[in-house]
């Protein structure tokens, strides 16, 4: 099941209680306080995996909890620690705190970790207590409660490409053409209602990550046809490939489809209009998709690829075209974050939980 948000509960555990204890062996009548500190409660943790590629195994399980410390011993033994709880999230999740609204963190890399609930400190024993004028002090601390925090995981970050266009344009087929992707394939618009990831890998030596981006339609800027959803994973792509349907079943023209996109995509996000991009007509084995192609070429004056996913044509050259852009961003990614023009998303300080 394919989810890109939901919401957790997540408690962390209580603090072990301290101990109030003396020691008692042979001839040692006054052995003095040996009571030994209560242990600490497991944190709550999100880590990213990117073994996931949703947060649909999170859907059925939302309240969370992490172990108690165990409470402290005599003899100074100081109690066990709770296990913390380690949540598995794609990376790409962003973590909101619920209740305040702020961005916890944005957890883009395999491994990122972001603790979303402290566990609670253990008691002190009551020889924490003993002083100079207290020797044998009687009172120890009961170990301090874990935090609660309700927050809200949502997924942007998805692919390394999005396929973009109008519903029916032949998304879903390129993807299981070029991956071992199964999405639901079929002869009407809005077959894909959630997004379909596959990992395409290119002569055993470079793989990405693709991404069939659900049909957009006129008025997605503004939510019509669940716009927004579907927008919110474009924007976490690195490269966009266009694709046109040079005959359309609704009969509509393939260039004024083609900037009805780029127009929504520019209304929703501006940088999203400046987001690399290669133009790919489809379903190249159709009479009038290179006329389509030519069209396309001379109107907007950029390079236009002619691909069937159905014979195999232009699909080695789709892939190599998609590698070679892909290391030219990375390459300018790695270059503006070494001379710091590119920093990461600020994370918001966590504030204490009520």
């Amino acid at each position: 099941m394919f989810a890109d948000r939901v919401i957790l509960y997540c408690r962390a555990g209580d603090g072990g209680n301290g101990c109030s204890s003396f020691r008692r062996e042979t001839f040692v009548p006054r052995g003095g306080p040996d009571g030994g500190d209560g242990g600490d409660g497991g944190d709550v943790i999100i880590q990213a995996d990117r073994n996931l590629g949703s947060l649909g195994n999170l859907v059925g399980h939302r309240h969370w909890k992490s172990e108690r410390g165990e409470h402290g011993l005599g003899a100074l033994c100081t109690g066990k620690c709770g296990r913390p709880t380690v949540i598995l999230v794609p990376p790409g999740t962003l973590v909101k705190d619920l209740q305040h609204g702020h961005l916890l963190k944005d957890l883009q890399d395999h491994g990122d970790t972001v603790v979303v609930a402290r566990g609670g400190r253990g008691g002190k024993g009551n020889k924490r207590f003993a002083n100079s004028v207290n020797r044998a002090p009687r009172e120890s601390e009961a170990g301090h409660p874990g935090e609660y925090r309700e927050i809200q995981l949502e997924l942007k970050m998805i692919a390394d490409v999005g396929l973009v266009g109008k519903p029916n344009a032949g998304k879903s087929t390129l993807l299981s053409r070029v991956s071992r992707a199964t999405p639901e394939i079929a002869d009407y618009p809005f077959t894909t209602k959630y997004p379909n990831l596959g990992v395409v890998h290119v002569n055993f030596d470079h793989e990405y990550v693709l991404a069939d981006i659900p049909g957009l339609i006129e008025g997605a800027h503004a939510g019509a046809g669940l716009g927004h959803e579907f927008l919110r994973h474009v924007e976490r792509t690195r490269l966009l490939v266009h694709l046109v349907e040079p005959a359309p079943s609704d009969m509509s023209d393939p260039l004024d489809n083609y900037a009805q996109i780029r127009e929504e995509l520019r209304l929703y996000d501006a940088s999203l209009a400046e987001r690399p991009e290669i133009l790919v007509v489809t379903k190249a084995e159709l009479p009038d998709a290179s006329t389509c192609a030519e069209f396309l070429r001379e109107t907007t004056g950029r390079e236009v690829l002619l691909v069937s996913a159905v014979t195999g044509r232009g699909l080695p050259e789709l892939n190599r075209l998609i590698i070679r852009k892909l290391g030219e961003l990375k390459a300018a990614e790695s270059a503006a974050t070494e001379s710091g023009v590119v920093g990461e998303l600020p994370t918001a300080t966590e504030p204490p939980v009520e």
